[in-house]
């Protein structure tokens, strides 16, 4: 009898501490609906602190950090700087967490609190 994947030792350490990284950066609601923007498409700093309502400086800093960890990166148009997430992988957990939690909240009050929240457990 073979064992089946799901019963496998499963990722490495070193895998699940650069996961845990990637979802401690994303933690940061501003830096989240900066990944959401771009997975929609490129956008320059100007566009991208419009959208989230932020100062340039503070979305400047959140873009930084997002590139420096490889989720977003740059392309030079003209004078000025273009962001893009270029990874499948990390648009579809983006737009699937977002999305998901989007259709809670519009099931009806208290669907879209945190697991443990004042809604209660998730089941």
């Amino acid at each position: 009898m073979t064992r089946s994947p799901a019963r496998q030792a499963g990722p490495r350490g070193e895998v699940l501490q650069d996961a845990a990284a990637t979802f401690g950066l994303l933690s940061s609601a501003v830096r989240l609906h900066i990944v959401w923007i771009l997975a929609q498409g490129e956008s320059d700093v100007t566009g991208l602190a419009e959208r989230v309502g932020g100062s340039l400086p503070a979305v400047s800093q959140h873009l930084a950090k997002l590139k420096l960890a490889g989720l977003v990166r740059a392309r030079r148009e003209g004078r000025r700087q273009v962001y893009l997430v270029d990874d499948p992988a990390l648009v579809t957990v983006v737009q699937l967490m977002v999305g998901q939690l989007s259709s809670r909240a519009d099931d009806g009050p208290g669907r879209a609190a945190a697991p443990g929240g004042p809604a209660g457990p998730v089941a």
